[in-house]
């Protein structure tokens, strides 16, 4: 599965926005049928994601679908299964048990898991959720956690919450967790930089809420032209040494862990080069 960097939510109820965000130059279109749709809409949104789901032509995009926690969570699964999903964001996950039956539920598919850290539980439970089956990422749901642990969803509230949800998944060999989602985007300057922050904390991609955030993350996530070509000029001194270290064209010491991150600049490039054929 290719590397999504760009997830943008569409509320479950609004049809009329599916296709334009298939067509938005999102990675991944996430269709939402937890808070985005009121209590009275749940049914009436499920079958209209269900039968989007079932008809759409993809593409390259990745189609997630984020379902309720609780009573209604089994529905919207078994509604939304079909060979177009590639899989669920379970929200409000405190404990692996709950992957588990989800897991259970998607027995036979290909489709894959998101959970959801947005409880203090879930944030002590990271690693064990991060172990779970079809874990392909962990995300931190950081509006509903601030409120549930009573901080001001500052920063330096969530500096901690951040470092574990991160650390646990490198710890179960999963992918880096995408940023969570910013009510701001009207200022592309500030969420730039917000999201610019977030990537030094080992945060790949960000979940966005309006097309006009997705040009800001590809900024941060895809590196220049001019920073592949120092990765690959790294990789190839280091390549080039008699022993397990070398010095770059700066003078500056180069090792195996300098090379990983330069290997993942590369990689991270190759997303620039399959835009350019797009």
């Amino acid at each position: 599965m290719r590397t999504a960097l760009t997830y943008l939510y569409v509320p479950g109820d609004v049809p009329e926005r599916f296709d334009k965000a298939l067509a938005s130059g999102a990675d991944a279109v996430v269709l939402d049928l937890e808070d985005a749709v009121t209590a009275a809409n749940k049914d009436h949104a499920r079958a209209t994601v269900a039968e989007w789901v079932a008809s759409c032509d993809p593409g390259d995009v990745q189609i997630w679908v984020r379902v309720n926690p609780g009573p209604l969570q089994e529905q919207d699964i078994r509604a939304v299964l079909h060979p177009n999903l590639t899989g669920i964001w379970l929200p409000k996950v405190s404990s692996a048990r709950e992957v588990e039956q989800a897991d259970a539920l998607l027995s036979g598919t290909g489709a894959v898991v998101s959970p959801l850290i947005e409880t203090a539980a879930g944030v002590f439970a990271a690693l064990e959720i991060a172990r779970a089956p079809r874990v392909k990422f962990l995300q931190i749901g950081e509006v509903d956690l601030a409120a549930d642990l009573g901080v001001d969803g500052s920063a330096e509230s969530l500096s901690f919450v951040r470092a574990q949800v991160v650390a646990a998944s490198v710890a179960a060999g999963i992918d880096p967790p995408p940023a969570a989602v910013s009510r701001n985007f009207r200022d592309a300057e500030a969420f730039e930089a917000d999201t610019r922050t977030l990537a030094g904390l080992g945060f790949v991609g960000r979940a966005c809420i309006h097309p006009a955030q997705l040009a800001s993350v590809r900024t941060v996530f895809v590196p220049s032209e001019d920073q592949v070509r120092e990765a690959e000029e790294l990789l190839a001194d280091l390549e080039r040494a008699t022993s397990g270290v070398a010095v770059d064209s700066k003078g500056f010491l180069i090792d195996e862990a300098v090379a990983r991150t330069a290997r993942r600049v590369v990689e991270r490039g190759a997303v620039r080069e399959t835009m350019a054929r797009s």
